[in-house]
């Protein structure tokens, strides 16, 4: 019976373990399908809990779907979600909070929320990180070195990612680095 009690115990134990690191890496799983391949990412809801709302929203009520990677930069990165194939830049909802200083940084796969001058000011817009981007982490509190919020990573399909990357880009307008043939975003899919 004492062998039982233990065994039991011990079972216990390792639930507990595993329960609370579950907790403390909570994730949302999604999906970009493109005209070049599927994209699937982890997105950390405990560390950018705003963030990874906001991009949920977008996605469950099809803002992304047909949007373009209208910025490609090889070796830096690739920028989405806010332009049409035609580059008629969509309407948003409200700005969200940067939450760069959740501790998540620029490296090499992860996505992190697009935004202007104004550290406050990312609506739909992500790029994905083709490297280590080190000058984008947070330094201070200032505009200047706010930081671009990272929310997630990519699990699989880097290999899309990377493809994209070395798509052939024009400049349209005052857009630079425009994909001349479109990168489109069919769909942006929540799976958990």
């Amino acid at each position: 019976m004492k062998g039982k009690q233990m065994k039991l115990l011990h079972l216990s134990a390792a639930l507990a373990i595993g329960l609370s690191t579950f907790a403390v890496q909570a994730e949302t799983l999604a999906q970009i399908d493109t005209n070049v391949g599927t994209i699937k990412l982890s997105l950390d809801e405990t560390k950018a809990p705003k963030t990874v709302a906001n991009f949920v929203n977008y996605a469950n009520k099809g803002f992304y779907n047909g949007t373009i990677f209208h910025r490609v930069i090889d070796s830096f990165m690739i920028q989405g979600g806010g332009f049409t194939a035609d580059m008629v830049q969509k309407s948003t909802d409200k700005a969200i909070t940067n939450e760069a200083a959740n501790g998540l940084k620029n490296t090499k796969g992860t996505i992190a929320m697009a935004r202007t001058a104004s550290p406050n000011s990312a609506t739909s817009q992500f790029f994905i990180n083709l490297v280590d981007n080190d000058f984008l982490n947070r330094k201070g509190d200032s505009a200047r070195d706010a930081g671009y919020a990272v929310f997630g990573k990519v699990t699989e399909g880097m290999n899309v990612v990377e493809q994209i990357a070395k798509v052939q880009t024009t400049n349209q307008g005052y857009h630079q680095n425009v994909p001349v043939k479109p990168i489109i975003i069919k769909k942006v899919t929540i799976l958990k």
